[in-house]
Formats: structure tokens, C-alpha cells, sequence
């Protein structure tokens, strides 16, 4: 099976969104991760990739998010990929007040019902 590109993602159904408190710092940063010129290249190549497939977009010139540094790691395939630590995100990000129900609280209620449609 051939590998296909990601393509623009706003094709997809799904709008995708993360609900975060009014007031967090819109500067969560940690110390980038050390790297190399080849590896700096390599994350700016990914980068610009992203940006002509319209995966990902550029927040204007003026305005200061850092919410995380970019890292390259190779997996196990030896291609490189475009990974970013956003731990510092979860103390800001909103909880879900209705989530998703865990499979087996689901089965459990399943189990008990007589006809399923």
C-alpha cells in the first residue's frame, strides 16, 4: 500500500477544535529541545510542507504564541517526524464536560439490554 500525502485537512467533516480557559499565557514556553543544523532544516522543511498543504497556518507576523518548540524524531522506518510537546497546554485546556463514554461502561450497559437497534 502506497503512502499518500495528508492533503488539506479542512476536506475532512470533522471540525476539530480545543476548548482552553479565557485567561491562560499565551506564552507557555519551555526550552527548545537541543538540535543540530541538518535537524533544524529537516523541522523547517516539515514545516513548510504543512503550511503548502494548508495543514497548518501562520498566526501573523506581530502576535507571540509559543506554545511549544518543534522536534523531529525517526521512527522505527527511519523517516523523521514532526512531533511537539504541548504538556504545558493540558493546564489550560477546558474539561470536557460530556466525554466520550469508556467502551466497557458501554458493553456493561449493552450486555443487559434486550434489543439493540
Amino acid at each position: 500500500m502506497g503512502e499518500e500525502p495528508l492533503g488539506n485537512i479542512r476536506s475532512h467533516d470533522i471540525e476539530l477544535y480545543l476548548d482552553v480557559e479565557r485567561h491562560y499565557s499565551p506564552i507557555l514556553w519551555r526550552p527548545p529541545y537541543p538540535e543540530g543544523l541538518e535537524t533544524r532544516k529537516e523541522i523547517e522543511k516539515h514545516i513548510n510542507e504543512l503550511l503548502d498543504m494548508d495543514v497548518i497556518r501562520k498566526i501573523g507576523n506581530n502576535k507571540i504564541v509559543e506554545i511549544t518548540a518543534p522536534v523531529l524524531i525517526t521512527w522505527h522506518d527511519g523517516k523523521p517526524k514532526l512531533c511537539g510537546d504541548f504538556r504545558a497546554l493540558n493546564n489550560y485546556t477546558k474539561a470536557d464536560r460530556y466525554p466520550i463514554p469508556r467502551i466497557p461502561h458501554v458493553l456493561e450497559k449493552l450486555a443487559k439490554a434486550k434489543y439493540i437497534t
